[in-house]
């Protein structure tokens, strides 16, 4: 996400414009101060503070390791980095900043990744085979670096009648497990039209149990702000 991906800057579609050109798929590298430990089986093979962030055109984050640091054998040329390599990711099974397991992800954390929830008073309107779900002011909005923003709204404003568990889930290194709804509307099923964070990460933590919904299978309506581009 951030710089590189989504609509941040260096992504291969930005949100916003430099004052003057820069280089077509340049790469952001910087110094990561935190210790970076991998684990295989019980071992730990990586435990390091020199670490560095590589930043690339539209892919997520990755380490950047000196070759004294890790095993020669995960080793991989990192030729953004001189005198540094990179480690695949799923060579590794365990990974941690500090202490922190990075138990979902399949990427480092991103330090310019911002999550701000807002309560807000903007319309959303959804309404799935002629049927309204929720029409509301009473709303907050997710401001995600990179991302467009997103309407969310408590279970109380929802027909929750309508709206059963499903068995999908997900992960978001920012928000923590997603939990997904299916709607049945007069006998026909839409599913995982809703989902739902119900114990988010303390970033996220106003999203807890607030539910938010697909457009691409629904009519919804959102007051969102404007793209300015």
């Amino acid at each position: 996400m951030s710089l590189t991906t989504g609509r941040g800057p260096l992504s291969p579609d930005p949100s916003g414009r430099f004052s003057a050109p820069i280089p077509t798929g340049v790469i952001y590298v910087e110094p990561y101060p935190r210790r970076i430990r991998g684990r295989i089986g019980d071992r730990f093979v990586i435990d390091t503070e020199r670490v560095q962030l590589v930043h690339r055109p539209g892919r997520p984050t990755s380490y950047a390791f000196l070759a004294d640091d890790v095993p020669a054998e995960l080793a991989e040329p990192e030729p953004a980095v001189a005198g540094h390599v990179s480690v695949p990711w799923a060579s590794i099974d365990r990974w941690y900043e500090e202490n922190v397991e990075l138990t979902f992800n399949s990427y480092p954390k991103n330090p310019y990744h911002r999550v701000d929830c807002l309560p807000a008073s903007r319309r959303l309107r959804v309404e799935a085979a002629g049927v309204v779900l929720v029409e509301t002011t009473e709303t907050l909005v997710l401001h995600e670096t990179a991302l467009p923003a997103r309407l969310y709204v408590s279970k109380e404003l929802v027909r929750m009648d309508l709206l059963t568990p499903s068995r999908t889930a997900s992960w978001c290194s920012y928000k923590g497990n997603a939990s997904w709804w299916t709607a049945t509307v007069d006998g026909v099923a839409i599913p995982d039209l809703v989902w739902s964070y119900e114990d988010p990460l303390a970033e996220s933590a106003p999203l807890r149990g607030m539910l938010s919904f697909d457009e691409r299978l629904a009519e919804v309506v959102a007051d969102l702000p404007i793209d300015l581009r």
